[in-house]
């Protein structure tokens, strides 16, 4: 009977997800939708601005042969067997404020986290093909993959909730920590994401429990996560909390919740009193459903970052393709900093100068991509400035965090 009650709810769930995936996205402008025709004007916007200015900024074209081909940078080489390292010992060991590890939910087999393997597939493989994908670093991330290894992203997505990934199969406690030591990044923030999934749905209790049998708590920060309908989320958060965990990760894209909405203002109430950091992910990357835009615009945060002072909010992919309404947040607030991830060279160069970089985090959203993909872009605007490079790639990080880490 469990077992029929699970399927039926299984797929509800699925033809649920699905019709969701598919429907458009609203584009009037009533105000009760709270997405209007302007919003989809300033995405599709934004997309043809990155592609014309690519290049045109202060640093010149950066265009490399997939990830392997940073090793053209100063920073990098690629050893005997061809692996991309960092080259330069001087650089500052790093703190990496935004991974995952490799998922399965619902119905998939479970990943053995504890696994070595070969070498890590990221879920946008650039490395994949040889010579690899083109790899612009003066673009958002993601439009660097082609229609054909986005779909790939997709299927495999599905593939993580019904009979496994054998990308998700790879990305692995050792295989990060692995790649984490040949990229010089010390410490790395793992956060899983709640879904509300009607089992299956337990990423951080698996999570927690992987970097405990692999000894790995002294260089993988616990994260967690609690869907906003879960009638246990305050259970939850206090478990998480009393474990260890210091930072819990909000998707209100994939959880489908306005920042804004009372039950997660609720919620930020108690991840204050428990002394959790908030990171968001942060408006559209413009791969996802369009049906799911609305929920993460930059706007929707601002009450939650003013009625909070004291608690911490990291806007992840510092706002994506929104950035350009997400900077002025961290202009406004004290307790808002912005996750460094996915934004090209240029605009994270501007973000640097707006706000001094003092509330800027080095995020590499992990095992969506290599590692270096994101530390080649930190390298590059502080080239010529070796006390903010200190604070990107780790000064901040252990500020925020307020932990004592090995020596630099």
């Amino acid at each position: 009977m469990n077992t029929v009650l699970h399927r039926r709810r299984f797929l509800q769930w699925t033809s649920l997800s699905m019709a969701g995936a598919f429907l458009p996205g609203c584009s009037n402008d009533d105000p009760g939708a709270r997405y209007t025709s302007l919003d989809i004007a300033r995405l599709a916007q934004q997309r043809l601005d990155e592609g014309t200015l690519s290049g045109q900024g202060p640093f010149g074209p950066l265009r490399f042969k997939g990830y392997r081909g940073l090793a053209e940078l100063p920073w990098f080489e690629l050893d005997s067997q061809g692996e991309l390292r960092t080259a330069d010992l001087d650089l500052p060991k790093s703190i990496d404020m935004h991974c995952h590890l490799g998922m399965s939910l619902l119905l998939a087999p479970e990943v053995d986290l504890q696994q070595r393997t070969e070498r890590v597939i990221h879920l946008l493989d650039c490395d994949g093909t040889r010579p690899g994908c083109e790899l612009d670093l003066d673009v958002y991330i993601n439009r660097n993959f082609t229609d054909q290894a986005l779909d790939e992203l997709w299927w495999g997505s599905v593939a993580q909730g019904l009979w496994g990934s054998s990308r998700s199969s790879t990305q692995t406690i050792p295989n990060l920590l692995h790649e984490m030591d040949v990229c010089g990044v010390e410490r790395a923030s793992i956060m899983p994401i709640a879904f509300d999934l009607p089992f299956g749905d337990d990423l951080t209790e698996r999570w927690i429990q992987a970097i405990n049998t692999a000894g790995a708590r002294e260089r993988l920060i616990l994260g967690c996560s609690v869907h906003p309908k879960d009638p246990a989320r305050f259970t939850r958060l206090r478990e998480y909390a009393a474990e260890g965990a210091r930072i819990i990760k909000f998707h209100p894209t994939m959880q489908r919740a306005y920042p804004d909405s009372d039950v997660m203002m609720e919620l930020y109430a108690e991840c204050e009193r428990l002394g959790l950091i908030v990171f968001f992910h942060c408006g559209r990357a413009g791969i996802e459903p369009e049906s799911t835009h609305r929920y993460a615009l930059p706007r929707h945060y601002d009450a939650a970052l003013k009625t909070y002072p004291k608690l911490q909010f990291i806007l992840g992919h510092a706002g994506a393709r929104d950035v350009a309404e997400a900077i002025p947040l961290a202009e406004r607030y004290d307790n808002t900093w912005l996750d460094t991830h996915g934004q090209g060279v240029t605009t994270l160069h501007d973000m640097l100068r707006r706000t001094g970089g003092e509330r800027m985090l080095f995020g590499t959203d992990w095992p969506f991509y290599h590692l270096a993909a994101s530390l080649a872009k930190i390298l590059i605007i502080t080239e010529n400035n070796p006390q903010q490079r200190y604070a990107l790639l780790r000064g901040n990080a252990q500020r925020l965090l307020s932990i004592t880490t090995r020596a630099a």
